[in-house]
């Protein structure tokens, strides 16, 4: 897929319209049209095409009582300001991860990455089992709104850099385009940070505003263009390590469904989470295949003064969050933590000791 293919139209966030040009959602005969705003451009890999599938799956399995109507980054509202629409009732879902609306509550960061926090299972292990949809349900009760997960990349790419890395003296001054609680990792490691939507960084990047940027991974990153300005690809993120993403649906509007309609949606996203995983974790070594031997891309790992820093740091913020956070970012913080400890568990004693025997004796059936 080309670049041009899926940002033509999305980058202008000023074409959003005003709240006058919305279209009246249809109701008739038992029948209801829902809009979906997204914060990714229109078809994008992954997530765009995730947020497609979605809405199809629920209007597919309500036999067209809920039908639900995709807008893509810019088509009604900026890619920044989906979450404000559904608190508005300018849409009745939004399609994003939770870190994007860190500035109206600290806690929601907690639902989409924390840096070196959970792995996409350990995360799916708070949310469903350890309390976490319950926590985050009573953040998001605060703006009249609920979330359900409905996707993941796993651990992501670190970033493209300009210049290769060193060491963290080299991260002094940097602008580097990150959002979340990471963003504010990378801040204490002395870089000015900024956060942009997907469709808008290639430009900043080859404009100069940029020096470096992390989005996702391969899979998004090669269809964005970002090896044309950049060729220092930093492998892993240590401040995404397994980043999710949420359907954001109005409280009122979904708890007036009749309840086959409210399973339908909470199913859909289920299935969406597990399809949306697959299809990363598939076009991601493709994509850096593409990117390594077809553009010249250099890998690199982060050298490890520059993770070591990173590492307190994050413990550093999220030890502020736990003590010093409003009451309901401490309560997030703490069941975070605590869940974090027990799942890491298993993890760290039947995963990783599997990877490591799997590297050091298994060479393939090739």
């Amino acid at each position: 897929m080309k670049r041009r293919d899926f940002l033509t139209g999305a980058a202008v966030t000023g074409v959003a319209a005003a709240s006058a040009t919305f279209a009246t959602p249809a109701i008739a005969q038992g029948k209801q049209e829902w809009r979906m705003v997204t914060t990714w451009p229109k078809n994008f890999p992954g997530m765009g095409v995730g947020a497609n599938r979605l809405a199809q799956r629920i209007t597919e399995m309500s036999d067209g009582r809920l039908t639900v109507r995709v807008y893509s980054a810019g088509e009604l509202v900026p890619a920044l300001q989906t979450f404000d629409a559904v608190i508005e009732g300018s849409a009745e879902m939004s399609h994003g991860s939770a870190y994007y609306w860190h500035g109206k509550s600290r806690a929601a960061s907690f639902f989409s990455g924390v840096p070196f926090g959970m792995t996409s299972n350990e995360f799916s292990a708070w949310i469903r089992y350890l309390g976490g949809q319950e926590i985050w349900d009573e953040v998001y009760d605060q703006f009249g709104v609920k979330a359900f997960l409905c996707g993941q990349t796993g651990t992501q790419a670190g970033g493209w850099f300009r210049r290769e890395l060193s060491s963290v003296n080299d991260i002094k001054g940097m602008k580097f385009r990150t959002p979340g609680l990471g963003g504010q990792v990378w801040e204490r490691l002395g870089a000015t940070v900024v956060n942009l939507a997907g469709g808008e960084i290639f430009q900043a990047l080859q404009s100069g505003a940029l020096d470096a940027a992390e989005f996702v991974g391969p899979y998004n990153d090669l269809a964005l263009g970002f090896h044309q300005v950049a060729k220092n690809y930093y492998f892993p993120s240590f401040i995404e390590p397994g980043l999710a993403f949420e359907l954001t649906v109005s409280k009122s509007k979904f708890t007036a469904l009749p309840k086959d309609l409210q399973t339908i949606v909470e199913i859909a996203c289920q299935a969406e989470y597990e399809q949306m995983t697959a299809d990363f974790y598939s076009h991601d070594p493709q994509a850096l295949r593409t990117l390594v031997e077809k553009h010249g891309v250099k890998i690199h790992q982060f050298p490890e003064d520059i993770i070591e820093a990173g590492a307190k740091a994050s413990a550093d913020l999220l030890r502020e969050l736990r003590e010093g956070g409003d009451a309901l970012t401490k309560k997030t913080a703490d069941s975070y933590a605590t869940s974090l400890a027990l799942v890491r568990e298993r993890t760290q004693n039947v995963d990783m000791a599997y990877l490591a025997a799997r590297e050091k004796f298994f060479n393939g059936l090739s």
